[in-house]
């Protein structure tokens, strides 16, 4: 199926190209996880129906909904941008009201990604490079923070990784390499269409 014809499967609108402009240079511009790079993902990543899923720069929320319709688990979407949260919200809104089941919880925080409060609930985190460096060595000291209260373990998802995430987990961070998830038809023509899975047991 297109982005499209997936849109319409879940009645939302996350296929259109925004260029939104961010007060902070900190944040990068909004862009989609693939919905075929998410099928590949979770062909070889399993969740439980006990994990809370957290995405970072969520946007217009096409993860969520993705993980939501198919594991029917809990989602936290994070949005700095008031237009991309209100968009994700009108989304919600629609999803909702066709949706036959409602399993778990979906719900949006409109904040800077530093200042989410991370919930004993929240295990899986997402990452579609959605700041800089700065911002995502904050984001994971909060993840540990949360860990060293509520003891569990988290994954950090990465797609599209930069070298500068990845540096960081290997040398400053308890996490570890986990797995590696490529894209067939794109991986062998970008290296960089893969997921990397960093896994922190405590």
């Amino acid at each position: 199926m297109s982005e499209k014809e997936y849109d319409r499967v879940l009645h939302i609108h996350t296929s259109d190209h925004w260029n939104v402009l961010y007060q902070s240079i900190h944040y990068n511009p909004y862009e989609a996880t693939p919905y075929a790079a998410l099928n590949e993902l979770f062909e070889e990543y399993e969740v439980a129906k006990t994990d809370g899923v957290v995405d970072f720069g969520c946007g217009k929320g096409r993860l969520l909904f993705y993980i939501h319709h198919r594991f029917q688990i809990r989602v936290t979407g994070v949005e700095v941008n008031r237009q991309l949260y209100e968009e994700a919200m009108n989304n919600r809104e629609a999803y909702m009201r066709k949706k036959k089941r409602t399993d778990g919880v979906m719900h949006f925080e409109c904040c800077p990604a530093e200042q989410y409060e991370v919930k004993k609930e929240d295990n899986r985190f997402y990452f579609f490079n959605p700041f800089s460096i700065h911002i995502f060595m904050k984001v994971v000291d909060n993840i540990l923070r949360s860990v060293e209260g509520e003891k569990r373990s988290v994954d950090l998802i990465l797609y599209y990784p930069t070298v500068e995430y990845i540096q960081f987990l290997e040398r400053q961070t308890p996490f570890e390499l986990f797995k590696e998830v490529t894209v067939p038809g794109w991986y062998e023509r970008d290296d960089n269409e893969r997921f990397l899975i960093f896994r922190y047991e405590h």
